[in-house]
């Protein structure tokens, strides 16, 4: 069959769209061997005894079918979680679902909640994720764009959430809100006086609320994170999304979960089950038995706020201008201040020249959104370890000083 008989029997679903920004970067790094700040994933191991339980489980004959939902012995265990850190209580057996990852849960929360021609409202720059979820589910995404405040120089200082937009973006037609906090890209994390704000907006609506909360375990300068879950009326509307492989440095298990009320939950699992159906045996038998240890996820913020904290003392004498990061381990900068003609590139050309040339890649800000933008923002991934930061650092040195 020749290729134009094949293109007339296909029509794409996303014939605009092209490998997503992550994977470009990621091989002109491999490309170029240079050092991958760009997708967001540690170079650095997990704990030993989180590999000792997925083995036991393994050699322990834990390697056929889970249930649906998850294994109780996790499940149990995140509800804990989730009771102990935000004080609100989910019922395993009802309100708690273990997914592929967080990815798979977004896409999950929007195919079972989102019918062709209903609005669902996003906040840019957004998770590159969220977008075509909403086109698989025939929704119309509404797009919010955070406003990028810059200072004296006119060199972006931070993003803050677009409160006026969103008030005009959610009405009686909004069927989705999608949340992320801390937040990918930038950094920033909600306040609890946003939920507050947020409740007022969704309050006369029948919105629900996707909330991703992938990275709630790092959140530094001794803040707490505001999940979803710790407003008791928010919560009755929101699917909350977290992920193991974040949390405990293993993203390539994809392992996650979604808590959500009762009804909501059951929608949830409607689609889930036909989705991926469930999801790897024995690692969920692994982290149910390192959960056993909470300690492995209240010691991150420390853990990162230190390699955040490392990093940034690299760049705080060069020409490059860090925006805050109070959560997640990715740090901004607008570079627009280098005195280099490559700082008159777009961020897209900026980043490839900086993994071809200086040897490390970075993932321009400009990706996350859904028409063409600039801001000279790009993204660097501190999640790494302390050599392979210090190397990197002294790269960027050599054009940033």
């Amino acid at each position: 069959m020749t290729p134009v008989m094949t293109q007339k029997l296909l029509q794409s679903k996303f014939p605009e769209m092209e490998t997503t920004i992550f994977t470009v970067m990621s091989a002109l790094a491999r490309e170029h061997n240079a050092i991958n700040l760009g997708q967001g994933f540690p170079d650095f191991s997990c704990d030993p005894q989180l590999l000792d339980g997925v083995e036991k489980a393994m050699r322990g004959d834990q390697n056929q079918y889970p249930p649906m939902t998850g294994i109780p012995e996790l499940r149990n265990k995140i509800s804990a979680k989730i009771q102990d850190l935000y004080g609100k209580y989910y019922s395993s057996d009802d309100e708690i679902t273990v997914t592929a990852g967080a990815t798979q849960a977004i896409l999950t929360v929007v195919l079972a909640t989102v019918r062709p021609g209903e609005e669902v409202v996003v906040i840019e720059p957004v998770y590159d994720s969220y977008l075509p979820a909403i086109h698989l589910a025939g929704g119309k995404a509404i797009s919010v764009k955070m406003i990028p405040q810059r200072n004296t120089l006119g060199l972006v200082a931070k993003y803050v959430l677009p409160w006026d937009d969103l008030a005009k973006a959610i009405n009686p037609k909004t069927r989705l809100i999608m949340i992320n906090s801390p937040h990918n890209p930038t950094g920033m994390v909600w306040e609890s006086e946003d939920l507050e704000r947020l409740a007022d907006l969704v309050r006369p609506t029948n919105a629900l609320i996707c909330s991703d909360e992938v990275y709630e375990h790092m959140v530094f300068d001794n803040e707490h994170h505001q999940s979803i879950s710790r407003h008791p009326e928010l919560c009755q509307r929101s699917f909350v999304i977290s992920s193991f492989g974040k949390t405990f440095h293993v993203t390539g298990w994809k392992v996650g979960y979604v808590a959500a009320p009762k009804e909501l939950m059951a929608e949830f699992r409607k689609v889930h089950q036909f989705n991926v159906f469930t999801v790897n045996t024995p690692m969920q038998y692994g982290l149910a038995t390192y959960l056993n240890y909470p300690n492995a996820y209240k010691e991150l913020p420390a853990f990162y706020q230190e390699k955040r904290d490392f990093f940034k003392a690299g760049l705080i004498d060069t020409r490059f201008s860090l925006l805050p990061s109070k959560g997640t381990y990715f740090q901004c900068v607008d570079y627009s201040n280098l005195r280099i003609p490559e700082a008159k590139f777009n961020e897209v050309d900026f980043c490839q020249w900086l993994t071809k040339e200086i040897k490390v890649a970075a993932i321009p800000v400009s990706a996350f959104y859904s028409s063409a933008t600039n801001s000279n923002v790009i993204r660097f991934c501190y999640a790494k370890k302390e050599e392979t930061l210090k190397t990197a650092l002294n790269r960027l040195r050599t054009i940033a000083s």
